[in-house]
């Protein structure tokens, strides 16, 4: 496996990113980055990125979250930010984005106690490890994310975007995630999500990752996936979604979750409003407090 590694001078003096880089080495040799502020005592909050962000994403929640009392620990997947980037797309699968993560976070890092925060890939991959160690997760906060199967549609838009990643020319990072938000990024903004990929031979993951969302039943993540639902719908701990309300892709997966998971049962569904599908990014501040609010709450 050829493993690209992103220069350390491509992330220096980030606007509003001036947190301290830390790493765990795994098995098969790939270097995982995340962060780790706040008090070391509390249980840890989980923030999981998606496709075709990473860690930067989460900013502006991790001092609102510091500032209420908790550890944040915030990883870049395999691919992304910091982290190793394997250049064949060939590498990528969806099992190994669990595997890669299930060792980073229960075998490197040891945490437990968890509060997951999953958005986009940060659930399809957070929601495989609650249902592999649900005795390592206390509640789930799932925003405009989700856990298909393969056996109902994604939607249009969904199939569009996973044609693009597929067939584009060009993939440009930072621009991909200007147009999934409702305010316009600044042009630093921008820059920062296009830093951890100084050419296109750094994006194969960002890449290959919507073709690894499972859209048929033959795909190779169904049965996992699957499998993982047998364990959510049993999964009784504090449950809540915190969807925008202008998001394309996501908009009304949280039907999946609400009724279904028994965690979800009373708990204060919200959707977060003026925000598209990065909402980290629109109302990342806001969205902080909400998962404040509900670890409080229970």
């Amino acid at each position: 496996m050829e493993i690209l590694r992103t220069p350390d001078r491509r992330f220096a003096e980030l606007p509003g990113y001036p947190f301290e880089p830390r790493y765990v080495h795994l098995s098969g040799g790939l270097r995982v980055h995340y962060l780790d502020e706040g008090p070391v005592d509390p249980a840890p909050v989980l923030l999981l990125h998606g496709e075709p962000s990473w860690s930067y994403l989460y900013r502006t929640m991790i001092p609102v979250l510091v500032a209420a009392g908790h550890r944040c620990i915030a990883p870049d997947l395999v691919g992304f930010g910091r982290s190793d980037k394997p250049a064949d797309p060939g590498d990528y699968s969806y099992q190994r984005h669990v595997d890669w993560m299930s060792e980073a976070i229960f075998d490197r890092l040891g945490l437990t106690d968890i509060t997951l925060v999953g958005q986009d890939w940060g659930g399809l991959i957070g929601l495989r490890l609650v249902a592999a160690r649900p005795d390592r997760f206390s509640r789930v906060v799932a925003a405009n994310t989700g856990l298909p199967t393969g056996d109902q549609p994604l939607g249009d838009a969904f199939m569009r975007w996973q044609r693009f990643a597929r067939e584009s020319r060009t993939f440009e990072i930072g621009r991909i995630i200007g147009n999934g938000t409702v305010t316009d990024l600044p042009a630093e903004v921008v820059a920062a999500y296009d830093a951890p990929f100084p050419d296109d031979s750094y994006k194969a993951g960002a890449r290959s990752f919507p073709s690894l969302v499972p859209t048929t039943p033959d795909d190779p993540a169904h049965d996992a996936n699957t499998a993982a639902w047998e364990v959510l719908l049993g999964f009784s701990k504090p449950f809540l979604c915190a969807f925008s309300d202008s998001d394309p892709i996501t908009s009304g997966a949280e039907a999946m979750f609400i009724g279904r998971v028994p965690g979800t049962a009373g708990q204060p569904h919200t959707t977060i409003k003026g925000a598209g599908h990065f909402l980290q990014e629109d109302k990342g501040e806001e969205l902080a407090r909400v998962v404040a609010d509900f670890i409080a709450a229970t």
